[in-house]
């Protein structure tokens, strides 16, 4: 057709194509047409009602009475959403319609008469129509007696091939392009197949032989639906005279190219019949399948050999089903031979199928079936089993479809009666439709099965009727005009989608929540695994798991129905009173860490009770178990009761162990003891860090080395000074051993446990305590008096009688760095060795405490000869004190021993004392023949010294004779000064003032020189110079120029040339009674010179005291520039020799290394900013 508006008409106006919304109807832009003056009415949905009388409702309001959590506050109609919904597609057809079928995405319109319309639902603009060529007249009539009409259109499911049959039993053939439905250009093929077609039975699609079933009128599964696997073509048809027949089509990709392969011969050709059923009454429906060992998931019987293969066949008339399956050879079309078709019939040409009767004469007699979604899976996530529904006379004839290897091909059949309705209509679903003698129960027009539901349709309503309870669902009126009625329904089993038709419109059936009850119809069927995974909500949920639980626990599954009976909220107190009552202790556990595992991390109290129920409950089993394994041994085999417990006990560990923090530690530690469970008591100890409860038991067990060993793994000292004295008291090796590798312990907390060591009077070798503290000492560097003092009392009170232990410690131990004494207490370890007898440690502490006489005294009375040497040589540092005691031992050697050779031999060890410094000890009348040798040699030495001295002193006269010359030497040496040099001070010409020239050539003016040496001499420097100062101004002022002291100099006063400035606040302003002047003459007293204190700088006056040095100095001694001729002649006399000393003192003092050099070392620790300056003066 050149124009397709021709084709296409709206409702209210003119042709549009239809529109395709996501809700998956079709609505053009004008007007919804409408029914009796009024809209399409928004139907309401009603799920499961809870009636009064109904078990399950009972459950739900117990169970939501023990709700803890969330209660639905409603359960009203308009709370459930819908399963289904109906959707008009705006779309009026051309003409009446005939039939529709839906198939991959496509719908195809028959209209009468003999028009075919093709709507690609992704591209719903673009319709495509196609008209069937009309019959020529039987001959002999010049006209048809009748208008010929499409009757029914069968399309297979990917859309490719399509038969259309006519009223006067004629078979077309159109193939249909996978591309775009606007190509469709060819015309249909009349089949000459000599008889009228009734059924059709597709081919499987490849890869999917295991699950696909070929149905009528498009009811077959599939895989994958594509457009470049050209699908299997063979298909199986059915006629009104109950023969079978197997056409193979051809698999062409592109059927519409102008030179056609596939269409070069007729398709009829390989036509072949291949059985005819006993009774002969048409074919109504026809499927068929094959199963593959491949594909077989049963086990026993059922599974055959590798490479087996099988298929079978349903077949329907209006009161039969026949079942026929067989071994095949192969799957494919067989064309003249009939394939595998052939060889399934082939067995039964001389019997009869397997067949299922059922009497009636129903108007409209269809199979269906149902196989999973091309992805496998369902809406709900669940794949669903293939499934037929036969529609039949008493009602609805429906079984699931074995999906591999199986004898039974019908697994589980069954006869659904139809719904009986009060009225016409009924407004919404209602399940418990009320028994009336009025009610009626009609024949359904058409029949589909979804994944959940049957949909039956009716001339004026759609029910679904729930394929898990068998009970009406959801009932909801067509909205079609009152001369209007439905004519069909089909389903397109790619894409899910179920469309009504009737002669003048098309309704969509949207699936909408169609799994919203498949949780409580699986409940109702005690599938309770499947219902939890269907129901959605938290109080679906628990209600399934509350009804578990009860029928759990009725059939003894005690450990099962705890498990539930935790995820669900049944009341705490009514599962744990049921488990007890029925002494269940083990499933009572299971019970109460469900519950616990559960509960909120904040609920503390309760998580703690819950725990410690369950270590009772633990306890208690283990004791039980125990105890049947005492009662047992000696009659039977207890292996597996000792195994059982042992598992117990480490279940309880393992629980113990998680819920740690939910337990409180008293109460487990009683419940414990009270249960005898001395090993539980120490992991718990141990899991808790409760150290002290561990040690404390291994010590009551008197296993001294456990106690100490759990002392070594854990890191709290107060443990060790805990258990320290009674261990010490009995493993003291092993208990030192510990303390030594825990260097954070405090020797002194443990003198208690040491003075237990002590009490046992062992040797010093097995003395652990010692040596505790002799690490401590010297290996720690402890300085704890009390720490020494106690190794020092243990070492003097050893019953052993060897004093050097004691000595080596004496000497050995370190001392104070600031007192240089020892850090034990001499005068207590004195009178500690005195106590136990010790000489030696004695003479020791005496030369420590500077006591050397006393030393050197107590070895010679005890005749310690050596040890009174040692002791004589220990003060270094006073000669004199060390000759006394060297010679109070040679008194002691030759008065006491009167042995003259020993003392000969004593001298020999020392240079202190000679042989003349103990003669005095030799009595009067003694021969000298033992010592006449040592009398000559002594002489010689003092020979040979006096001869050293001699010339000691000539070398010294030589040197000082040296040095006078060089001194003299020095008063000639001269510097050249130029006459415009000036005065690295002030800068003034040098020449001007009595000036210093200095060997690095810096040259100053005297009071220059005077005032930069002050800035770095140090104070008693100073101190002598306002002496001197003092001295000389005193010596060279007369009553007439004392004013002129105190006054500013002038190049007329000081016969410089240039003026003099002033220190600002210096007060050298001439005023009466100058304070300057008092200075200089001392008239203040020295008490006022020492009073300055810092202000010595301040004191000492350079021009004066430069003026007052060329006074009484003349310009001796310093570099003048011809400034003595103008200088004063002082009346008075002056003592010449006390100035010039005086003069040269001051140049010691001032002059005697140059200020800038000197300076510039002495002021490099000297900061930039005085003291009292402002920091920000130096900022940038």
């Amino acid at each position: 057709m050149s124009n397709l508006d021709d084709f296409v008409e709206h409702a209210s106006g003119p042709s549009v194509p239809p529109r395709y919304y996501s809700s998956g109807a079709y609505r053009g832009s004008g007007p919804v047409p409408t029914v009796g003056g009024g809209g399409i009415e928004n139907v309401g949905y009603e799920g499961f009602e809870v009636d009064e009388d109904d078990e399950e409702a009972e459950d739900v309001g117990m169970v939501r009475a023990l709700e803890t959590g969330f209660i639905p506050s409603s359960s009203t109609p308009s709370a459930l959403p819908p399963l289904f919904s109906l959707s008009l597609v705006q779309y009026s057809p051309p003409s009446s319609l005939i039939h529709l079928r839906a198939s991959n995405n496509l719908l195809f319109l028959a209209a009468a008469p003999l028009s075919i319309i093709i709507i690609d639902l992704e591209n719903p603009e673009e319709l495509v129509t196609i008209d069937l060529p009309k019959p020529a007249p039987e001959k002999g009539s010049p006209v048809l007696t009748s208008t010929p009409t499409i009757t029914k259109l069968y399309s297979d499911p990917t859309a490719r091939h399509l038969l259309i049959t006519t009223s006067t039993g004629d078979t077309f053939y159109l193939p249909i392009s996978p591309g775009n439905a606007a190509v469709q250009s060819r015309r249909p093929r009349p089949l000459r197949l000599r008889q009228s077609i009734t059924a059709v039975g597709w081919s499987p699609i490849s890869g999917h032989t295991s699950e696909a079933n070929g149905t009528d009128g498009g009811q077959n599964s599939g895989g994958k639906i594509d457009n470049i696997t050209p699908p299997s073509t063979d298909v199986l048809l059915g006629t009104t005279t109950g023969q079978i027949l197997s056409l193979p089509l051809p698999p062409q990709d592109d059927i519409f190219k102008s030179v056609s392969i596939g269409m070069s011969k007729p398709v009829e050709k390989d036509l072949q019949t291949v059985y005819s059923l006993p009774d002969q009454q048409p074919i109504t429906g026809i499927g068929f399948g094959f199963w593959s060992s491949s594909t077989s998931s049963g086990g026993g019987s059922n599974k055959k050999k590798g490479g087996e293969k099988k298929a079978w066949i349903v077949i329907t008339t209006k009161e039969r089903m026949y079942e026929v399956q067989a071994n095949v050879s192969s799957m494919t079309a067989g064309g003249k031979t009939g394939g595998w078709a052939e060889e399934v019939f082939k067995p039964l040409r001389d019997g009869t199928p397997k067949f299922q009767e059922l009497p009636g004469d129903p108007p409209n007699s269809t199979l269906n079936f149902y196989i999973p979604s091309i992805d496998g899976q369902s809406a709900s996530s669940l794949p669903a089993t293939s499934a037929l529904v036969w529609l039949t006379a008493p009602g609805l004839y429906t079984s699931p479809i074995a999906t591999s290897l199986s004898n039974d091909l019908l697994t589980k059949p069954s006869l659904i009666p139809y719904p009986s309705f009060d009225t016409p209509s009924t407004p919404a679903f209602n399940r418990n439709v009320p028994a009336s003698t009025s009610s009626r129960s009609p024949i359904p027009i058409a029949v589909s099965i979804t994944q959940w539901h049957w949909l039956l349709l009716y001339s004026n309503r759609i029910v679904g009727i729930s394929r898990e309870t068998e009970k009406v669902v959801w009932d909801e009126q067509l909205p079609l005009a009152t001369d209007e009625e439905a004519l069909g329904l089909s389903a397109d089993p790619v894409s899910r989608t179920f469309w009504i038709y009737t002669d003048k419109s098309i309704l969509e059936v949207l699936v909408r929540n169609e799994d919203r009850d498949v949780w409580r119809a699986k409940l109702e069927k005690g599938e309770y695994n499947d219902a939890l995974t269907f129901a959605r909500t938290l109080p679906q949920k628990d209600i399934v798991l509350s009804r578990q639980g009860d029928a759990l626990f009725d059939q003894g599954r005690f450990i099962q129905a705890a498990q539930c009976y935790a995820k669900s909220s049944r009341s705490f107190e009514f599962v744990t009173l049921r488990f007890i009552d029925a002494d269940e202790r083990d499933a009572l556990r299971m019970y109460l860490a469900d519950r616990l595992d559960l509960l909120n991390k904040k609920e503390r109290t309760q998580r703690m009770m819950l725990a410690t129920w369950l270590v009772e409950i633990y306890l208690s089993k283990c004791n039980t178990l125990e105890d049947i394994v005492a009662a047992e041994s000696a009659i039977s085999d207890v292996e597996s009761l000792t195994m059982e417990r042992k598992l117990m006990e480490e279940d309880l560990k393992n629980f113990i162990t998680t819920y740690q923090n939910d337990l409180e530690p008293k109460v487990v530690y009683e419940l414990i003891l009270s249960h005898g469970r001395t090993d539980l008591y120490l992991f718990y100890a141990n899991l808790n860090k409760d150290h002290s409860k561990v040690v404390e038991h291994w010590v009551t067990e008197e296993k001294w080395l456990k106690a100490i060993d759990v002392l070594n793994r854990q890191d709290s000292v107060d443990l060790y000074y805990r258990f320290a004295s009674i261990l010490m008291r009995n493993a003291p090796k092993e208990t030192v051993d510990s303390w030594l590798r825990q260097t954070s312990l405090s020797p002194r907390r443990l003198i208690p446990a040491l003075l237990q060591q002590q009490q046992r009077k062992e040797s010093i070798g097995s003395n652990h305590a010692i040596r505790y503290l002799s690490h401590v000492i010297h290996n720690q560097g402890s300085t704890d008096t009390t720490i020494y003092n106690l190794l020092l009392t243990f070492y003097a009170s050893d019953p052993d009688s060897d004093d050097m232990p004691l000595i080596r410690f004496l000497s050995s131990c370190p001392d104070d760095p600031e007192t240089e004494k020892p850090y034990y207490d001499l005068d207590y370890a004195l009178r500690t060795c005195k106590q136990h007898d010790r000489i030696q440690p004695c003479v020791l502490i005496y030369s420590k405490l500077g006591l050397y006489e006393s030393s050197v005294d107590l070895a010679l009375e005890k005749g310690d000869l050596e040890l009174a040497k040692i002791n004589a040589d220990r003060p270094d540092d006073d000669e004199v004190l060390r000759k006394k005691l060297w010679l109070k031992i040679a008194k002691y050697v030759v008065q006491e021993q009167k042995d003259i050779k020993s003392a000969m031999k004593f001298l020999e060890s020392t240079d202190l004392i000679k042989i003349e410094d103990i003669l005095p000890f030799f009595p009067d009348f003694v021969v000298i023949d033992d010592f006449k040798v040592e009398i000559c040699n002594a002489l010689e030495e003092y020979s040979s010294k006096i001869d050293e001295l001699k010339a000691e002193m000539d070398e010294a006269t030589a040197s000082a004779e040296s040095i006078r010359r060089d001194i003299e030497g020095l008063a000639n040496r001269f510097v050249t000064v130029e006459a415009g040099d000036k005065c690295w001070k002030c800068g003034v010409s040098l020449t001007t003032r009595q000036f210093y020239v200095f060997p690095c050539q810096h040259v100053f003016h005297a009071d220059c020189l005077i005032t930069m040496a002050m800035e770095y001499l140090p104070a008693h420097s100073l101190r002598r110079i306002l002496k001197l100062q003092d001295e000389l101004v005193t010596r060279s002022a007369d009553p007439s120029s004392r004013a002129l002291l105190s006054s500013n100099f002038s190049p007329s006063q000081s016969g410089a040339g240039t003026p003099r400035h002033t220190k600002e606040g210096s007060n050298r302003q001439p005023t009466s009674g100058s304070t300057a002047t008092d200075l200089l003459l001392g008239l203040g007293g020295r008490n006022k010179i020492l009073a300055a204190g810092d202000k010595l700088r301040e004191m000492i006056i350079p021009d004066a005291l430069a003026q007052a040095v060329s006074v009484v100095g003349a310009g001796v001694g310093v570099s003048s520039g011809g400034s003595g001729k103008n200088r004063k002649k002082y009346d008075r006399k002056i003592d010449e020799g006390r100035a010039e000393e005086i003069r040269k003192e001051l140049d010691e003092l001032v002059a005697s290394v140059c200020p800038l050099c000197e300076g510039s070392i002495v002021g490099l620790d000297k900061p930039f900013v005085e003291e009292g300056e402002d920091t920000r003066d130096w900022e940038v």
